[in-house]
């Protein structure tokens, strides 16, 4: 019999870029991954990039490396304006060329983007001009023509010692208006020299930088350079003003990315790391434009979650290298399983955007919430096998029961999960359910895929009591029985009032009325995701946020794109209000920061969202238990399907 044909030929064939040639076409695109130090590579950061090599990817685009001291946009970048950049990045490219992946630097500097500071005070920012920042609220200083000539040295200097440091190239951010893209903006640069003005003039910066760091470098070392098409923002960048800023400066390159959105805007923002309410591979289009009109390779991202995303891409011919970032993040071994035809076994990105993206805007390392290992690899990155095998029960099927059993199950121990439903899932069945959120049910899928490889003996319609644990005498017991909506003790409802809980709404066991008012304690995805779906239904919807503001702790991207949907239902958002009471057509609540009444008239139905209550009985019943007993997830305290996933790793490590 003939051999197979690969399952994902285009993806899986090399790529010459420059006088480097890379393995297959899966990217990992340049993104903070908050483990700098001092501006400094660290041992952290060497093994989160070498995770990524070690499962097959073909090329890291590594975080980006300040050229100038102003560049300094967070206190967790990394520097290159000295020579004590060296031994890190030296470390860095070594480990990853030892999996045969290669490995390029982003060369960067904000312009006005700046976020924030080690010291908390707010720096002088500069930029093309002195025009405004809305998202950050910096007013920039513009930059002189001798500051100008310093920060073009500065991207040759910092080239040359990525060269020197063994890198296999660099990549120009000139994306999601960083500082080059303040100088093509004609909305942000509105200089009257030579670097403003006409397009020429605009696009000078940009071309004096990439003569900067060819003369540093040399035409054998791979540059490149990242730009958004749309930067989805009023008066910004389009496709058509960007594929003409490339196709001018192509000639002088190795290698375009392309992307969308901006930094300088909300809405803009949103496509630095798209939600998973946008499209899959929706820059892929552009990508298209932009390889038909230039003769290098075109790399492209923006949600290519799957390997059979890129290999259509890939093979349409609208791009030669897919950017899988979160991908990578969600499962290191992604490539691998892959090209060995095992992508049923990859652990799919919903694109939650909780623990990368949101673990970088707090300021800590990045992670993945089905895959906490990640952003931990010098503790959790190689799994140990147990030196003594265990039987274990785990009592609760949600996703912190489900991670406990398939990392238990693959260390070796003797794993039996007992779910008192149906259905594996817990809480994540009803996060699916809203809308634009189904990919979140993945999870799911994942992580009982990974039990079921791993050998965890299965239980549904199966709820375990204390007896019957006792009875089978496991060594060890990991409760994770979650919890149950939360209805606050204390409120002052009447007779007459309609109320009901977001997960009755969810479950379709609640008969909502035409006006519907939402108590919204958490200030998560459940208030803004109710509130989105009966908005859309024809209800009149108030959502009433014990909170600052809808979404107040949710990632910003997910945030700001909630929010901005169902402001076009016609939601009315209001803040500061903890839930009193209710009678039967009002809903009251006490201003949280004042303490004044607010009363909501004309509410048919007041829903609940105010949270979970932990289900800790069995815990309790377990008090002496003659073994090992852990609880983890909601049934310890309520939190996220982050810390669940995370309690239950830990309680495998810890066996």
């Amino acid at each position: 019999m003939p051999d197979a044909a690969p399952p994902f030929p285009h993806l899986f064939s090399p790529l010459r870029i420059g006088g480097v040639e890379v393995k297959n076409r899966i990217l990992s695109t340049g993104h903070d991954t908050s483990m700098a130090h001092d501006g400094h590579v660290t041992d952290a950061m060497i093994a989160y990039h070498e995770a990524r090599a070690r499962g097959g990817a073909g090329l890291i685009v590594s975080q980006v490396v300040g050229v100038h001291e102003t560049a300094r946009y967070t206190s967790h970048v990394l520097m290159g304006t000295g020579d004590d950049c060296l031994p890190g990045f030296r470390r860095l490219a070594e480990t990853v060329q030892a999996h045969g992946t290669r490995i390029f630097a982003q060369l960067f500097h904000p312009g006005r983007e700046i976020m924030e500071v080690a010291d908390g005070t707010a720096p002088v920012a500069y930029s093309a001009s002195a025009t405004p920042s809305d998202r950050f609220h910096v007013i920039p200083r513009a930059m002189s023509a001798q500051m100008i000539r310093e920060v073009v040295e500065g991207y040759g200097a910092a080239a040359r010692r990525m060269q020197e440091a063994g890198m296999d190239g660099v990549e120009i951010v000139a994306s999601h208006g960083y500082l080059p893209a303040q100088f093509l903006s004609p909305e942000v640069n509105r200089r009257e020299d030579e670097y403003g003005g006409s397009a020429k003039n605009r696009l000078r910066f940009l071309r004096e930088v990439i003569e900067a760091v060819r003369a540093a470098t040399g035409e054998d070392f791979v540059l490149g350079l990242r730009i958004s098409g749309d930067e989805h923002v009023e008066g910004g960048m389009r496709d058509a003003e960007s594929l003409e800023a490339i196709r001018a400066l192509a000639p002088s390159l190795d290698y375009v990315n392309v992307i969308a959105g901006t930094s300088a805007s909300l809405g803009g923002a949103i496509h630095i790391v798209p939600p998973m309410f946008q499209e899959t591979g929706y820059v892929a289009p552009f990508a298209h434009a932009v390889k038909t009109a230039v003769e290098i390779p075109v790399m492209v991202a923006g949600r290519i979650n799957q390997p059979q995303e890129a290999e259509g891409i890939i093979a349409s011919g609208q791009a030669d290298m897919c950017g899988m970032t979160r991908a990578l993040i969600c499962d290191p071994a992604m490539p691998g399983k892959a090209e060995a035809g095992r992508a049923d076994e990859i652990r799919a990105c919903i694109a939650c955007n909780q623990a990368c993206i949101g673990h970088f805007h707090k300021g800590v390392p990045i992670s993945c919430i089905q895959y906490p290992e990640t952003g931990r690899e010098l503790r959790y990155g190689r799994l140990r096998r147990a030196e003594r095998p265990r039987t274990v029960m785990v009592i609760g099927g949600g996703p912190a029961g489900m991670k406990a059993a398939a990392v238990a199950a693959a260390m070796g121990h003797r794993v039996t999960l007992h779910e008192a439903a149906a259905q594996l899932g817990g809480q994540a069945l009803l996060a699916q359910m809203l809308p634009g959120r189904a990919e979140f049910g993945g999870i799911v899928t994942n992580l009982s895929g990974e039990m079921s490889r791993a050998g965890v003996t299965v239980h549904l319609n199966s709820a375990a009591s204390a007896g019957c644990i006792a009875e089978a005498a496991p060594d060890a017991v990991i409760v994770a029985t979650g919890g149950r909506a939360r209805r606050p003790e204390g409120l002052d409802i009447a007779e007459g009032a309609h109320v009901v809980t977001a997960w009755d709404v969810l479950r379709g066991q609640a008969n909502v009325g035409g006006s519907v008012t939402i108590a919204d304690w958490r200030a998560d995805w459940v208030g803004l995701g109710v509130a989105e779906m009966l908005a859309a239904a024809g209800r009149r919807v108030r959502l009433c946020v014990n909170g600052t503001h809808a979404g107040e702790m949710l990632q910003s991207y997910v945030r700001d794109s909630m929010v901005g949907r169902v402001q076009k239902l016609g939601v009315e958002i209001i803040p500061y209000a903890r839930l009193y009471g209710a009678d039967d057509d009002t809903a009251y609540f006490i201003h949280a920061a004042n303490g004044e009444a607010m009363l909501v008239e004309e509410t048919d139905t007041l829903v609940l969202a105010q949270g979970t209550t932990s289900d800790d009985a069995l815990l309790g019943a377990l008090h002496g238990y003659d073994g090992t007993v852990i609880g983890i997830g909601d049934c310890m305290a309520p939190r996220t399907a982050e810390e669940a996933v995370l309690d239950g790793l830990k309680a495998a490590w810890s066996l």
